[in-house]
């Protein structure tokens, strides 16, 4: 009986000699789920270029490739307003969200808009997000209009102000790597291309990052 006995405990700290140590480096983590990013802008989130070059689907290689577990849905759409994109919020962005990449305005500045019905428009989309406890990257832009001076000011001050208002984190100049650069450009002379793309998402990544990182602590609290 006794014999039984030591070779049943011999068993057990057998077994967990291999589960711990094996539970340590592979133990099931609240942040091992995917998280679930939706990226809402104009054309430079949709895309003129190869859906597998797109900005979208970049980012989400390179998150993968550093060992995130994330899926980027691409909520671009070619020609909207910071009010058409509010128009459309709950639809595309979905209470299951974790986290939003904002990317709109540019459209707006090209077209001469007016910048407060910009301002508001964009406010009312990070309220909203905000009471779904969805956090928020804004992208900003490079300001740079045929419209007059006060027109320009109001854009190149707009973005940074919202980020500080909402708190969401904050990348100024999402158009910056192409505005000047032909060679950045796809053949219309007004969107970037594919190698403009990847250098945003490079610069992009670690932002993302710690955007992925506030996405888990708002799900925690």
């Amino acid at each position: 009986m006794k014999s039984e006995l030591r070779n049943r405990v011999a068993v057990v700290v057998v077994a967990l000699c291999i589960v711990l140590p094996w539970a340590a480096n592979h133990k099931v983590r609240a942040d091992d789920r995917v998280v679930k990013i939706v990226m809402i802008g104009d054309s430079l989130t949709a895309g003129k270029v190869p859906e597998i070059d797109r900005i979208p689907n970049q980012l989400e290689f390179a998150l993968k490739a550093k060992g995130h577990s994330v899926a980027v849905t691409n909520a671009g759409v070619g020609g909207d307003s910071a009010a058409m994109g509010l128009a459309r919020l709950n639809r595309v962005v979905t209470d299951d969200t974790d986290a939003v990449i904002l990317e709109l305005g540019w459209w707006d500045m090209t077209k001469g808009l007016d910048p407060n019905v910009t301002r508001a428009a964009l406010a009312a989309i990070l309220s909203n997000l905000e009471a779904r406890r969805i956090v928020v990257l804004l992208c900003g832009v490079r300001a740079h209009t045929n419209f007059g001076d006060e027109h320009e000011k109001a854009f190149a001050a707009m973005f940074a102000g919202l980020a500080r208002e909402y708190n969401a984190l904050f990348y100024p100049a999402f158009n910056e790597t192409f505005v000047d650069d032909a060679q950045l450009k796809a053949l219309d002379g007004l969107h970037p291309n594919a190698a403009r793309n990847k250098a945003v998402v490079t610069q992009i990544l670690p932002i993302v990052e710690a955007l992925i990182d506030r996405a888990r602590a708002a799900k925690d609290r």
